[in-house]
């Protein structure tokens, strides 16, 4: 007499999956390899981003001048938001001086030009950090689901074979029927870690943006006026101000 306990699992389960089921599993596992790949690429990227960003304005601030601000991007380059941002309204306002608005793309004032400039700036920025994402957002939400088609589609087959074999025990339903909920698990084992790099990774970028848009604010200030905004209202001892480009 044979009593073997049939062994149940992941193996067993791949071993009697049919095409659909294999797909499905191959689905989860390139979901999986793709939201890893880009929370190492980005999470990478971002604490890059931070670090340059924080040296970079610590550069700014101690500058003495915008035009001691364009030799220090021409020596150190540019590797973060912040030195682009400067680096592409410095260009602008050079650009406007000596062009004198002769494109429709540059009409108006320089203060308008500068403007545009940084707005588009600003743009480019918000769609370079927002890379990605959509990916993470688009795992998160469709792994579970795929997770528990695959499930219902294990449970189907399963309760399929054990009605042609006529044996309808504890033992012969829940080992299959359990087998079949390995891919649920596997679903949410491939969403959860999406989801949580999604919302890290979308809290990281709304602060760099906000204070992106801050300091867009006061580097049009330091080229139009020449100061910080508000530095004649709380006084120059208590305010340093940016001397304009020559």
């Amino acid at each position: 007499m044979n009593n073997e306990v049939p062994s149940f699992g992941l193996v067993h389960l791949l071993a009697q999956s049919d095409a659909v089921g294999k797909t499905l599993l191959a689905v989860l596992v390139l979901m999986s390899i793709a939201s890893w790949a880009l929370i190492a690429m980005k999470g990478f990227a971002q604490w890059q981003r931070t670090r340059r960003s924080h040296v970079f304005l610590a550069r700014f601030w101690n500058a003495h001048s915008l035009a001691e601000v364009e030799q220090d991007l021409g020596s150190h380059g540019i590797g973060d938001p912040f030195s682009h941002l400067s680096a592409q309204a410095l260009h602008a306002q050079a650009h406007h001086a000596a062009r004198g608005g002769t494109r429709l793309a540059e009409a108006g004032s320089a203060s308008d030009y500068v403007t545009r400039t940084i707005k588009k700036v600003l743009d480019e920025e918000t769609m370079r950090l927002e890379s990605g994402l959509t990916v993470l957002a688009t795992v998160g939400a469709t792994a579970p689901f795929v997770g528990l088609f695959g499930t219902v589609w294990g449970v189907y087959h399963a309760l399929v074979a054990i009605g042609m074999s006529g044996a309808g025990t504890l033992d012969k339903v829940a080992g299959p029927v359990g087998e079949a909920l390995i891919m649920t698990g596997l679903g949410l084992a491939v969403a959860i870690p999406a989801v949580m790099a999604y919302n890290a990774f979308t809290r990281g970028n709304r602060v760099l943006t906000s204070r992106l848009d801050a300091f867009a604010f006061e580097l049009h200030s330091f080229l139009t006026l020449g100061q910080a905004p508000g530095a004649a209202a709380r006084g120059q001892a208590q305010v340093r101000a940016l001397k304009p480009a020559a």
